[in-house]
């Protein structure tokens, strides 16, 4: 069934005092993207019927081989980047060359969902203008919204000169390791380019699109208590101490007291500890028994930590370390740190890039995006370019359930994110970009 393109995205092709500055091309590219409201939308229903959770192997590489033929179109060339040395299917980079000295753009989605084939949430679904499925918003819609975009730069001529490298990761959800090693290439690609924009999804408070320029990191711990194994009856005493879960209960509690701050999480998951305690090498499971009776020797914690600049991750793990190191009487403790994701901070070059987008929104006759608190987004594949290029987060369509059975996307916000980054890539290729002084 067809459903009819929404009258709101129709009225905003047509020329009107509030879009006023848009260019001759820049109206092609309003137009073009909302001529192809149903193709976008059968395109995602194709994808995002194909399950591609990040262990599905061969369904990741299948969405790739469904998606590299719509960039070759355009005159990308795609490449496929195995991924079997760090446990995951792979990445689809594709690649456009332009002008010499013109702005160079990272363009940054990812094929992999968090539903794998074991989930019973399979099937895609719509009604009028929501497309309910796996991976529709996050992050197969980006995908979309950025094909939508590139075929507008294209009917307006403004593709030929634009640098472009799109990289889709294939492990987003689930990022290989050695993560050096699953994230090379994406840094590669940044350490060439200007600016990067992610397509993951548009965040709309109380009605409002907001701007996205930071991004948490997300990186965990695991402390390690000890303490002399013996009879409950001699606990407290000069020669027993205090025992392993007294010791991780008064580090877990100053961490409580002493490290909150601003922009700061340090999230308690996973805790055991007794006789015998034991965590599994993922961190998913703990295993302990012990009496009421018996000093505890050991006693283990797990938990995430999440900061928003690389100084206040320098200065949380100091203070952790400090914490950890100053022991109960008889008891023992070692903290030791998984960095995964590094922090994406609100630098004055993001800054900058926002508001080259609400330059564009007020030309489009849209509200300006105001500036998302970052606690309000999760760590993502940009996080491991921002300390080589300035960027943009949020670029792809808004729905609701990300993560969750149930997921959805709003498809006439394909139409205003795809026509938002068509004019800012356009924009973008005709300047040699200058990054600001932070």
């Amino acid at each position: 069934m067809r459903f009819p393109i929404p009258a709101l995205a129709l009225l905003a092709g047509i020329a009107s005092p509030a879009a006023a500055e848009l260019s001759a091309p820049e109206q092609v590219m309003m137009t073009t993207v909302e001529g192809g409201f149903e193709r976008d939308a059968e395109f995602l229903t194709r994808i995002a019927s194909v399950n591609s959770g990040t262990l599905n192997f061969d369904g990741v590489k299948q969405v790739a081989e469904m998606v590299a033929p719509e960039f070759e179109a355009l005159g990308f060339t795609t490449e496929w980047i195995d991924q079997s040395a760090a446990g995951r299917a792979g990445h689809l980079f594709a690649r456009h060359e332009g002008k010499a000295g013109t702005t160079r753009m990272l363009l940054i989605a990812h094929l992999d969902t968090v539903f794998e084939q074991d989930s019973p949430f399979q099937s895609v679904t719509r009604e009028g203008n929501i497309l309910t499925g796996p991976g529709v918003e996050d992050d197969k819609g980006g995908i979309v919204v950025i094909l939508a975009a590139l075929r507008a730069m294209k009917a307006a001529g403004t593709l030929d000169d634009a640098n472009i490298v799109v990289a889709m990761t294939g492990d987003e959800e689930s990022a290989g390791n050695p993560i050096a090693t699953a994230r090379a290439d994406l840094v590669a690609a940044a350490k060439q380019a200007d600016v990067a924009l992610d397509f993951e999804s548009l965040n709309i408070e109380d009605g409002v699109d907001m701007g996205s320029i930071a991004r948490r990191s997300s990186n965990s711990w695991t402390v390690t208590a000890t303490g002399k194994e013996g009879h409950s009856s001699q606990i407290f005493t000069d020669g027993a101490g205090f025992g392993a879960i007294y010791e991780l209960a008064r580090i877990l509690d100053t961490f409580r007291r002493e490290l909150r701050e601003e922009d700061l999480t340090y999230n308690v998951g996973l805790i055991a500890g007794g006789a015998r305690a034991s965590v599994t090498d993922n961190n998913s499971a703990a295993r302990a028994n012990g009496k009421s009776n018996i000093i505890a020797p050991v006693a283990v914690a797990n938990g995430d930590l999440r900061t928003l600049t690389p100084e206040q991750t320098d200065r949380v793990v100091a203070k952790m370390q400090a914490i950890v190191a100053d022991h109960l009487p008889g008891t023992g403790a070692t903290i030791e740190f998984d960095f995964r994701y590094p922090p994406m901070g609100p630098t004055d070059g993001n800054r900058a890039l926002l508001d080259r987008l609400n330059a564009i929104n007020a030309d489009m006759g849209l509200p300006e995006m105001p500036i998302l608190p970052p606690a309000k987004r999760g760590a993502g594949d940009i996080n491991f370019v921002a300390s080589h290029v300035d960027g943009l987060i949020g670029f792809g369509p808004s729905g609701s359930g990300s993560h969750a059975p149930g997921e959805t996307v709003d498809l006439t916000t394909i139409t205003r994110q795809a026509q938002r980054a068509a004019i800012m890539m356009s924009r973008l290729a005709e300047d040699v970009y200058c990054r600001p002084e932070d």
